[in-house]
């Protein structure tokens, strides 16, 4: 019995995903200014970010024993957690600066749908495909040039590794996107902890032991990347590297829920 009603729900929340997302479709469909401005907004940054990596190491050959088509590796899996978490999850922002804030909460409390998958699902954003895009693409490239000690199980494993690693990104939304139930706003939050996210892209070493430490165990943006890429490139410690990923998204995700649900038992109507 648990069972079927487990792969009911599972099947209820795919079709309700299905149908925000044609009709998130319909609305980018009617300004197609902004979908465009944000997809170059989107690759201006990617170009940036690449351009910097490369400028290091027109000047160093290795960054902590780490080549540039390795790093390239790191920056290329780094969108996909990133990237998926975009595209299902970006209406959280909207919770820490506005939703809340102007009472247009109370919608999601009158449909007979659990809140938080009903804020979670509602926007589709399209424009995360080319994070997706460009981190198949710097994968490949570096793949390429690297001989990568693979054994069959490293796929799934790095399937795992993107599963957790957008657990901890979506988590984290949530965290802190709650906190709106108490203070009415706290997008300026949510944006500063999720701008640490560029940290995982790096090696840990480069880091001083005080911001290793908070990227690893208090906001542990580096299992989203440099852990998970470290094994597939090193099989450094599968069980820290594989293992700290899920133990990080896993413990993330139930404080998520945890803070959420006392949020919503304080939630009160505001009107701006």
């Amino acid at each position: 019995m648990w069972l079927k009603n487990t792969g009911k729900e599972i099947r209820r929340t795919f079709r309700l995903l299905r149908i925000f997302a044609a009709q998130h479709l319909k609305k980018l469909m009617e300004y197609k200014i902004d979908f465009i401005t944000g997809a170059v907004a989107f690759l201006v940054d990617q170009v940036v970010n690449l351009t910097f990596l490369t400028i290091i190491f027109g000047n160093v050959a290795h960054l902590q024993g780490w080549s540039y088509y390795e790093m390239l590796f790191i920056y290329g899996f780094s969108l996909f957690p990133k990237g998926i978490d975009h595209l299902f999850c970006d209406n959280l922002w909207n919770v820490g600066y506005w939703i809340i804030r102007k009472g247009e909460f109370d919608k999601y409390l009158t449909r007979p749908i659990n809140p938080l998958l009903t804020v979670t699902v509602e926007v589709f954003q399209v424009d995360a495909f080319g994070e997706l895009v460009v981190g198949i693409a710097l994968m490949l490239l570096s793949v390429s040039h690297l001989s990568l000690p693979f054994v069959w199980y490293d796929i799934p494993l790095a399937l795992i590794a993107v599963l957790f690693g957008t657990l901890i990104y979506t988590s984290l939304k949530i965290i802190f996107a709650s906190i709106a139930f108490w203070v009415k706003q706290s997008g300026h939050l949510v944006e500063m902890v999720y701008n640490m996210n560029g940290f995982s892209q790096y090696p840990t070493r480069i880091y001083s032991s005080v911001v290793r430490n908070a990227v690893t165990y208090v906001i542990p943006f580096a299992f989203t990347a440099f852990y998970p890429a470290s094994y597939l490139l090193r099989h450094e410690s599968p069980l820290f590297c594989i293992g700290g990923t899920v133990a990080a998204g896993s413990v993330l995700f139930a404080v998520g829920l945890l803070i959420w649900n006392k949020g919503l038992t304080a939630y009160e109507s505001a009107g701006s």
